[in-house]
């Protein structure tokens, strides 16, 4: 079978190309570019087994169980891991720590928290919308308003390593429940530190269209779900 690559063949061409890349990026339209059902990733720098659960729209003991990871926080660059499937099999000459992480039992579905709003504003995106990130919802806002923890927590992650999300918080409530606050100018809390309900945990900044909004999500055992159905009227 012939293989036919598609080949620029102008320097406008390229630059169309390299031009309606920059709009994904910049616009947060992204989450069309990630193919969930990839069978496996292959672990990039400044990336942890968080950050690759996230982007998949998986629950990171899920892909420990499935790699056989004693530690989540043990992966190392160029690491291929499996995104679906059984835990890994065990043999007589399997580590001690494989067999462990075989034996822990699924993920247990605990209530959620009482939630509140993160910020004050329309919400101008729906969740499971085509353009942007589909995975929550965008409530507009001003630059720099403050965006507040939607329930108390522990914050898991804090930086700018996942694309289309800007600056990012993800809080953990409990085993079950994370939100997350993307799109903000700056971060006034850091990995590690616990939140209160209602406590300001960054400022607004620029979502799509640069205009000001943050991007709110929230997810149950790794599945993003409709932060509609859990906010207070």
């Amino acid at each position: 079978m012939r293989v036919i690559r598609f080949r620029p063949t102008s320097r406008v061409s390229r630059l169309s190309l390299w031009l309606a890349g920059a709009f994904l990026l910049a616009t947060g339209c992204t989450s069309s570019l990630v193919n969930y059902e990839a069978q496996t990733h292959v672990v990039q720098p400044g990336e942890t087994l968080l950050t690759i659960a996230w982007r998949y729209r998986r629950d990171y003991r899920q892909l420990a169980r499935i790699n056989g990871l004693d530690d989540p926080d043990l992966i190392f660059v160029g690491q291929r891991l499996q995104l679906h499937g059984t835990p890994a099999a065990t043999s007589a000459s399997a580590p001690a720590s494989t067999a462990r992480s075989q034996s822990l039992p699924p993920p247990a579905i605990l209530p959620p928290p009482t939630w509140r709003w993160p910020a004050n504003g329309e919400v101008v995106s729906r969740f499971g919308a085509d353009s942007g990130l589909g995975n929550g919802i965008g409530i507009a806002g001003s630059l720099g308003a403050p965006v507040h923890a939607a329930a108390p927590g522990r914050v898991v992650y804090a930086g700018s390593g996942l694309i289309g999300y800007g600056q990012l918080l993800i809080i953990k409530h409990n085993d079950t429940y994370l939100s997350a606050y993307g799109h903000n100018s700056r971060l006034v809390v850091q990995q590690g530190d616990n939140v209160s309900s209602g406590q300001m945990i960054a400022e607004m900044g620029n979502g799509p269209a640069q205009r000001p909004q943050l991007h709110f999500e929230i997810r149950r055992n790794g599945v993003p779900e409709d932060p509609l159905r859990h906010l207070p009227r």
